[in-house]
């Protein structure tokens, strides 16, 4: 199956677990139940955020994008996932697999985007709270948010177009459970330094300047809520950054690990290592999207009320 001028690639093989069929059987049904969790918990906190008028500021918009990103992530990768544990070498065809690496590596170039126009409110929230309605008016959160998106999108285009040009000789097979960039830019029989090139300005881009405005927000934030006379103000205070902060330690810490260091064709590991690296991409693509609307529902007061107040109105209008 070479790919040259006469002859295209038409498919690739996602092997993922096939080895190890007892874990097949496993993670099907732990990914399922993850997956439902996902769509659960994202489209509580969207209708709650929606349907509560309290919740109309510029920090809940940007939660409740994160939540719709997150279900838009995982549904570009869980049920071509949960069709691999039930086949033993799944194929995709080209085109198929470029779709889904193009969807979901804009839902995550756009969520690491997003956690930084995040932290930049929080600091504006606690630095300037006198000034924060001004600020972060609807005139700036709203291109705050596009321009994720957009950043996103576009960082995708250039990187999926960049692997659709490189050639792939016989070897199709993706020891992986997804059409995932660097397990595909592994299959390719001719030079990636272009590929490796464009993933570290992506990195940079998506990666480390958000991450820059992460870090260096939450040290005016820390500065600022150190101020605070009273142990009282400072607990309010940290207790509405907490939720972010554990957001954005447990997605970069698992993100960098698979994307920071782009790997040439002559650095490929052995089966073993791929697919230890393909179970943390599982986690990064399924644990932490089911996880932001638990942590922002338990360590939120005012998601709390307005899951309480929701659930009470419609009981009473079912009575």
């Amino acid at each position: 199956m070479e790919r040259t001028n006469d002859s295209m690639l038409t498919e690739f093989v996602l092997v993922g677990l096939s080895a190890h069929p007892k874990l097949q059987t496993v993670f099907f049904v732990l990914v399922l139940w993850m997956y439902l969790m996902i769509l659960l918990g994202n489209g509580v906190l969207i209708s709650v955020i929606i349907y509560d008028s309290h919740l109309h500021t510029p920090m809940y918009f940007f939660l409740c994008n994160l939540s719709f990103l997150d279900i838009c992530y995982t549904s570009s990768s869980v049920p071509l996932i949960l069709d691999n544990f039930l086949t033993v070498r799944k194929r995709v065809s080209f085109s198929g697999c470029m779709v889904q690496m193009f969807l979901s590596f804009a839902m995550g170039a756009t969520e690491c985007v997003l956690l930084g126009m995040m932290a930049l409110d929080r600091y504006v929230a606690i630095c300037y709270p006198l000034r924060y309605p001004v600020i972060m008016s609807k005139n700036t959160y709203m291109p705050m948010a596009v321009g994720s998106w957009v950043t996103g999108l576009i960082d995708s285009v250039v990187q999926t177009s960049l692997a659709m040009q490189l050639p792939f000789c016989a070897n199709n097979v993706i020891n992986h459970f997804v059409c995932e960039i660097l397990a595909i830019l592994k299959l390719a029989c001719a030079d990636i330094s272009i590929n490796v090139i464009s993933m570290a300005g992506s990195n940079l881009m998506v990666l480390v300047i958000p991450l820059l405005v992460i870090s260096i927000s939450y040290i005016f934030i820390l500065t600022t809520i150190l101020r605070i006379p009273s142990t009282e103000g400072k607990r309010k205070a940290f207790s509405t950054c907490s939720a972010h902060l554990t957001v954005v330690i447990i997605f970069y810490g698992t993100i960098f690990f698979m994307y920071a260091k782009p790997k040439s064709k002559s650095s490929v590991g052995a089966n073993n290592q791929d697919i230890t690296e393909a179970l943390i991409s599982l986690f990064y693509g399924v644990m932490t999207p089911m996880l932001n609307p638990l942590i922002y529902s338990l360590r939120n007061k005012d998601v709390k009320a307005a899951v309480k107040n929701m659930l009470g109105r419609r009981n009473s209008d079912g009575i």
